[in-house]
């Protein structure tokens, strides 16, 4: 699925995602268990690609629902539901995430990793899992948010709280850093 066709393909999901956000704000329960299903995995995935910890990142997302429960009446856009939920992951994690990274560092992220088997697609998926777990984690953030969620720089911004350029100076970052640790024969000083 080409970027294109992944960023106009989901509209009638937003638009049911925003139906739910009026539905939860209005105090509809089911509304929200809806919104829960549609979104917990996500909200997961991005928590992992942020930790690179599975039990942290659930304990994250949990979190992150609370923060979304507690506040989603004041959301003035209901079309802005993913950028407001991958903003209150960002806050809630990132202090926790910044110390729990520094104490472990990459080789205790390499070491929780499955040796390598001899199918290459496997081998594919353990080198982008490394890559993405040597980046920094707002780096790291930055990209799964881009690349995976499909978020655009402005929405990027706002989940890290940060100036569009900077945002899109860590995605720079990231993708090179991703493309030198995948192509080794790439010269740089990222490697």
């Amino acid at each position: 699925m080409t970027r294109k066709s992944r960023l106009s393909a989901p509209k009638s999901g937003v638009l049911f995602d925003e139906l739910l956000v009026v539905m939860v704000q209005q105090g509809d329960r089911r509304a929200l268990e809806q919104l829960h299903r549609r979104w917990n995995t996500r909200l997961i995935g991005a928590a992992y690609r942020f930790t690179g910890d599975s039990d942290l990142a659930r304990d994250l997302a949990q979190e992150c629902w609370i923060g979304i429960w507690r506040g989603i009446g004041g959301l003035r856009n209901p079309a802005r539901f993913r950028s407001y939920a991958f903003a209150i992951l960002h806050r809630r994690g990132s202090d926790h995430l910044r110390s729990r990274i520094k104490q472990r560092g990459f080789e205790a992220a390499a070491q929780r990793q499955e040796p390598a088997t001899q199918d290459a697609s496997q081998d594919e998926a353990l080198a982008l899992t490394q890559a993405f777990a040597a980046l920094p984690a707002d780096q790291r953030l930055a990209a799964h948010l881009h690349f995976v969620e499909g978020l655009t720089l402005p929405e990027i911004a706002a989940v890290q709280d940060i100036p569009e350029g900077t945002a899109k100076s860590r995605l720079f970052h990231a993708r090179r850093k991703l493309k030198a640790a995948l192509n080794p024969d790439i010269q740089g000083e990222d490697q």
